[in-house]
């Protein structure tokens, strides 16, 4: 084991990123085993999402899975990327099933990364491509900000706010191409649709929706 990460392990223990509890050294995962055991395992085959071949999440948006995510995105919880990628990637492979040519993200705008330091679904698209060894790309922009969909409640209106959000980066190419969509979570699809629709557009063939956990 690297010197510098004993004794970074030993001051700084790593945790369970769902429940806390500090991992014991054979977790080595990142995942303890209660919660590998508890988690909310999200076993329906896909979400249907307009533009997308189907939508895969390893897991259901509630209880130590939210409160996760929520620490992934505004708590410094960052350090978790790897393992949630690694669910996700092993979600596609065992639901998917066949090759996919490259990987691209749900971007936040400039403004919203800024405040963050990073872009959460950008981390989770390196860490699947990382896992299944397929090429990640930057295919989109986020053209204009919008709302948190989190907080509206009708579907209609979910997608009034996303609509026209997001483009495909210019000079982006994928005729042909089956495409990854990262997210990290899906409720109403409405972002993933709109994301999909401008991928769709570049000339991706298929687009295969991808998010860490499914709200409904």
């Amino acid at each position: 084991m690297n010197l510098v990460k004993l004794v970074l392990d030993l001051i700084y223990p790593p945790r369970c990123p769902f429940c806390g509890r500090v991992l014991e050294v054979w977790e080595e995962e990142g995942l303890c085993h209660q919660c590998q055991k508890t988690l909310p395992w999200q076993l329906e085959v896909g979400k249907q999402v307009d533009f997308c071949a189907r939508c895969f999440s390893p897991l259901w948006y509630r209880g130590s899975v939210r409160r996760g995510m929520e620490q992934f995105k505004f708590r410094g919880g960052q350090i978790h990327a790897r393992l949630f990628g690694t669910l996700m990637a092993q979600c596609l492979h065992d639901q998917w099933g066949e090759e996919v040519d490259c990987i691209t993200w749900v971007p936040a705008t400039r403004r919203r990364r800024g405040q963050r330091g990073f872009d959460q679904c950008e981390l989770l698209a390196r860490e699947v491509g990382k896992n299944l060894g397929v090429e990640v790309v930057s295919a989109l922009e986020k053209v204009r900000d919008t709302k948190q969909q989190a907080r509206i409640t009708s579907s209609s209106a979910r997608q009034a706010n996303v609509t026209g959000a997001y483009t495909a980066r210019e000079g982006i190419d994928l005729t042909g191409k089956q495409v990854v969509l990262v997210d990290d979570v899906v409720t109403s699809g409405a972002t993933m649709a709109e994301c999909a629709a401008c991928l769709r557009i570049a000339g991706a063939e298929k687009v295969i929706g991808l998010t860490l956990a499914r709200a409904k």
